[in-house]
């Protein structure tokens, strides 16, 4: 098991982090290392959560790459501890990658973090999603892990993806059905039809479910009295 002040990946999940991370994997076990560390000490990271950390989190993590183009343009909306946006940072140097996310405990760690990883394409900002909108280019991808159900997530990230572009939201075993619940108020927000991929199904013993959303129209936005991530 883990050690939990050890952010090195267990011999059980390596080939799968070394296909994963390839040259990356040392920058990934620093990043882990944060995670179970500061991460935990400032209450980002579960104490539970650290001796599974690789399994859960940054593999988790990691294979939504495999839905995102190279050299593309990434906001991630809520991002909490990094996840996914700092992983995928960490993953894919070829990505432009904004951590957007309200609280000061949280991007003070993120901020952190991206210094003492050497992130130069990273950037974090301390805002709510609706704020960035209009304030931050419109992304080619935009991702969030745990953030909302799929209709409040879709109103705060489509703003802020590109026509043609899309949302992947991490999501579990509820994702078909958020799909249909939603689906009427997704094609309202300028949505096309949403699918559902699984990532990572070749390396991993659970793959990581996504719901991908492709922005197919600009809408006129309401101002809404809910606040977002």
């Amino acid at each position: 098991m883990l050690d939990r002040m050890d952010g090195a990946v267990p011999h059980e999940v390596l080939p799968a982090a070394e296909k994963v991370f390839g040259d990356r994997l040392p920058l990934a076990e620093r990043f882990a290392q944060l995670l179970v560390t500061d991460g935990v000490v400032r209450g980002l990271i579960g104490p539970r959560e650290a001796p599974r950390i690789w399994e859960r989190h940054m593999l988790n993590c990691a294979v939504l790459g495999e839905l995102i183009q190279s050299d593309a343009t990434v906001v991630d909306v809520g991002s909490g501890a990094g996840l996914p946006g700092m992983v995928l940072a960490v993953a894919r140097p070829d990505l432009f990658v904004t951590l957007v996310e309200p609280l000061a405990r949280r991007t003070a760690f993120l901020t952190e973090a991206v210094t003492a990883l050497g992130l130069e394409r990273t950037t974090v900002v301390r805002a709510r999603a609706e704020e960035c909108v209009g304030k931050l280019p419109l992304a080619d991808v935009v991702t969030a892990r745990a953030v909302a159900p799929l209709d409040r997530l879709a109103g705060w990230c489509l703003p802020l993806t590109a026509i043609g572009g899309r949302l992947l939201a991490l999501k579990g075993s509820s994702a078909a059905a958020e799909i249909a619940e939603h689906a009427e108020v997704l094609s309202r927000l300028g949505a096309g039809t949403p699918s559902v991929r699984l990532c990572g199904d070749a390396v991993l013993a659970e793959p990581t479910t996504v719901v991908e959303v492709v922005r197919e129209r600009e809408v006129a936005q309401r101002r809404k009295g809910k606040r977002g991530r």
